[in-house]
């Protein structure tokens, strides 16, 4: 689920590969219309499809010639992003422990 708060998001729930679909097009659709900051702190279950909705959503914010940043990441994100070797992607991502 995605709660807008002006040029911020905030993402809720599970973010695993039976919700990601709906999140990636919810999350896109508020990029095109000025998201620049993407906050997960209030993320629970997630597995790898979270990194990769994460990336997407880096690619559609670049495509509006916008940057993108994210916050609080939850601390197994961060370690699927270190795995796969992409961390360095996740502009302003501090971890929530």
């Amino acid at each position: 689920m995605i709660r807008r708060e002006g040029e911020r998001m905030v993402v809720s729930g599970a973010l695993t590969l039976a919700s990601v679909a709906a999140t990636l097009r919810e999350g896109c659709a508020a990029i095109g219309e000025g998201v620049r900051s993407v906050d997960l702190g209030e993320v629970g279950e997630l597995d790898s499809s979270a990194l990769a909705l994460l990336l997407a959503w880096l690619r559609e914010a670049k495509r509006h010639d916008r940057s993108l940043t994210f916050t609080n990441l939850p601390q197994g994100l961060t370690t699927i992003a270190r795995l796969y070797g992409v961390a360095e992607l996740l502009p302003g991502a501090p971890v929530r422990h």
